[in-house]
């Protein structure tokens, strides 16, 4: 069977390693402490949801080899780690770094980053959670870029399992606005992209397959970041020299309160969208589901509804047929491995068990029977 690229996202936040997150989540077991308190806020919500492998800590090496190792054997052979960059100093790399990267098998998979460059306020609090101040922007001026682009070159680039397309690392840019605006418009955000481009080149690469997340198409405004231009999300793709674009989560751009099943059709009507319009490739995303009530304190929507392993099934067979019809790299982001308090995971659970790893298994692999 043709051999496809299942990237699920991390938000590497499982853990008690990072002593900046105490702020946010004092009893020192990172976001676990948010899930834990998580209710039920109405007679449907399917809450509270509890991991099968526990509360563990993913940045302990030996936690992360046996996730590599359910991971790959399901069909999801490449993680990408949300990485920030926040006050001079990058945060919550640990999972990455002391977690994946020192798991024994970590060679059995790929890897690569999001650039999650948004700001940091008080929605990681959930004692604060509606507290609208900015702790970190998650813009930077090119003296910062330039250190960010030197250490995920070093860093991560040359590791012998980073993704790549063609031969260049692929680096995501979660939100192409914040960029822009830290590097002070799209003339200096080119040139910082270029020579970004050049300082790989010259530590052997062909070049960095650069991707962009995209939101809706009004999402993001040229003109909203600099004033002498005109335009919106996709032609960022060409001012900037993106290479691909692909989503982060279905409730950037879709109507989510409501039944995923419901939803596909609009999934598929936005894919092809963006395939007929944006000049460059679109690599299809699933996301399991959304509901952000752990992180609150009283009812929040939008919430997806019934995001059965069966119907997330029928939106991973849409991105395969999506991928074999017009991309040449197989490649589908998925949101996500891990993310427990936004209620989109492919992690097992108390609920549906390995449901949403299974519907994986069966869409992208050969294998048949019980894997558990």
């Amino acid at each position: 069977m043709k051999q496809y690229d299942v990237a699920a996202y991390i938000w590497p936040s499982y853990t008690g390693k990072e002593k900046r997150a105490y702020q946010f989540w004092e009893q020192r077991i990172g976001e676990w402490q948010t899930v834990l308190k998580a209710e039920k806020r109405s007679e449907d919500h399917i809450l509270p949801r509890r991991p099968l492998w526990g509360t563990v800590d993913e940045a302990d090496p030996e936690v992360m080899e046996f996730q590599i190792k359910e991971a790959v054997r399901h069909g999801v052979n490449v993680f990408i780690y949300d990485w920030y960059w926040y006050d001079r100093r990058p945060f919550l790399e640990q999972c990455l770094d002391e977690g994946f990267l020192g798991a024994k098998n970590n060679g059995d998979m790929k890897f690569y980053l999001m650039w999650a460059n948004h700001d940091a306020g008080y929605l990681w609090d959930k004692r604060q959670p509606d507290v609208d101040e900015t702790i970190w922007f998650g813009s930077q001026p090119r003296s910062e870029f330039d250190i960010i682009c030197r250490r995920v070159i070093d860093l991560y680039f040359k590791r012998p399992n980073y993704y790549k397309i063609n031969g260049c690392p692929v680096f995501m840019i979660y939100e192409i606005m914040n960029f822009v605006k830290g590097l002070g418009g799209i003339d200096e955000a080119r040139r910082a992209l270029d020579d970004f481009r050049a300082m790989a080149k010259a530590e052997g690469f062909p070049d960095i397959h650069l991707q962009m997340v995209v939101y809706s198409e009004n999402a993001a405004n040229v003109s909203g970041v600099d004033s002498n231009r005109k335009g919106s999300t996709k032609d960022f793709v060409d001012l900037l020299g993106f290479d691909s674009v692909t989503h982060y989560q279905f409730c950037h751009f879709a109507d989510c309160n409501r039944d995923y099943a419901d939803m596909l059709p609009d999934i598929a009507a936005e894919w092809e969208r963006i395939r007929t319009q944006y000049s460059v490739p679109y690599y299809p995303h699933v996301s399991v589901g959304w509901d952000n009530n752990p992180r609150h304190n009283s009812l929040t929507l939008p919430i997806i509804k019934n995001n059965t392993p069966d119907n997330v099934k029928k939106c991973f067979e849409m991105a395969k047929e999506y991928s074999d019809r017009y991309n040449t790299v197989p490649l589908i982001t998925v949101n996500s491995w891990n993310e427990w308090t936004e209620m989109s995971y492919l992690e097992p659970d108390d609920v549906y068990g390995y449901g949403y790893l299974e519907a994986i298994r069966d869409v992208f692999t050969d294998f048949s029977g019980d894997v558990k």
